[in-house]
């Protein structure tokens, strides 16, 4: 039985939000978490994209649930550089109502009215950049996401502990970083499933519901395997390319470059914690104090992606 020969469809539900589709420049598609899949943190052979709806989402909240916090939170735009990391928001609602509320997309950006970035760092192949990652963010105090596959929590262990006790949202990248559109539902499911277990070991909560696909690569139906198992997926606004490494003529500006050329509020940056297995660059962590202060500079902080989650809803 071929791998497509066992998928099955699962259960749809109507989307909460109006969609305003974003066409990703072909380039972008393809690296996209290009460096973080067997043998490679950064330069990794991408497989073909899939069409599956990858989208700024413009949300319209859902009807208020009466036993949870609704995680809403007031926008509030802000002319002037903020200094500090993040405006605080609501407790970040169970996982199951943002998944409802979020169901069938691969969300791109998040559509808010506050001047806030949400910088994410994908794990897979190497950690070589963990430990200045972690210092930079600790030293200026700003909040990330990092999603981690199965594969690397078991081989780096105090590396994904270390990103917990940072205080750090620790997400689902899958276990082995295989193509989810050649896998079969039950595999998607079996991925997803070890990768949960090898990390909520280490950090001692659940990744739910965060989840990013391997190489960014997926189709509809892939995104409704993932809803069904607890999972919302993200995707980015852009891609630092950092994992390119400077062989292939990345360098720490162009890095910077690329995140101020897409700025905007709810912008959501894919970097990398690897280095290059040719040149041993680690571009985006080496980027990543000039970027912050970029960033601020242009009068904007900095959120965690289950924060624009639950203030999108």
């Amino acid at each position: 039985m071929g791998p497509q020969e066992a998928r099955r469809p699962t259960r749809s539900r109507g989307s909460r939000h109006a969609v305003t589709a974003v066409v990703l420049a072909l380039g972008l598609v393809l690296t996209g978490c290009g460096g973080d899949g067997e043998g490679v943190d950064g330069g990794d052979a991408v497989a073909p994209t899939s069409s599956a709806p990858a989208a700024t989402v413009t949300p319209t909240p859902a009807p208020p649930h009466t036993s949870e916090p609704t995680g809403t939170a007031t926008p509030t735009p802000s002319p002037t550089p903020t200094p500090t990391t993040s405006t605080p928001t609501a407790p970040v609602p169970p996982a199951s109502d943002l998944v409802d509320a979020w169901w069938g997309l691969d969300v791109e950006a998040f559509d808010t009215q506050r001047r806030v970035v949400a910088l994410t760092f994908d794990g897979g192949a190497s950690n070589a950049a963990v430990t200045d990652i972690l210092a930079t963010l600790a030293e200026e105090d700003v909040p990330a996401t990092f999603f981690v596959t199965g594969t690397f929590a078991r081989t780096y262990p105090d590396s994904v502990r270390a990103m917990a006790r940072g205080g750090h949202p620790v997400g689902n990248h899958s276990d082995t970083h295989p193509s989810f559109p050649d896998s079969t539902n039950e595999q998607i499911r079996a991925e997803l499933s070890a990768a949960e277990a090898s990390i909520s070991a280490l950090t001692g909560t659940t990744t739910q519901p965060l989840f990013r696909f391997p190489f960014g690569d997926r189709t509809p139906l892939d995104i409704e395997v993932v809803n069904e198992a607890g999972y919302v997926p993200v995707r980015w606004t852009v891609d630092t390319l950092g994992w390119k490494g400077t062989t292939e003529g990345i360098t720490t500006a162009l890095v910077r470059r690329r995140v101020l050329d897409t700025l905007r509020p709810g912008q959501v940056v894919l970097m990398h914690v690897g280095a290059h297995p040719e040149d041993g660059s680690t571009l985006d962590a080496d980027a990543l104090p000039g970027m912050i202060e970029d960033l601020r500079e242009e009068g904007y902080g900095f959120v965690t992606v289950p924060e624009l989650l639950a203030e999108g809803r």
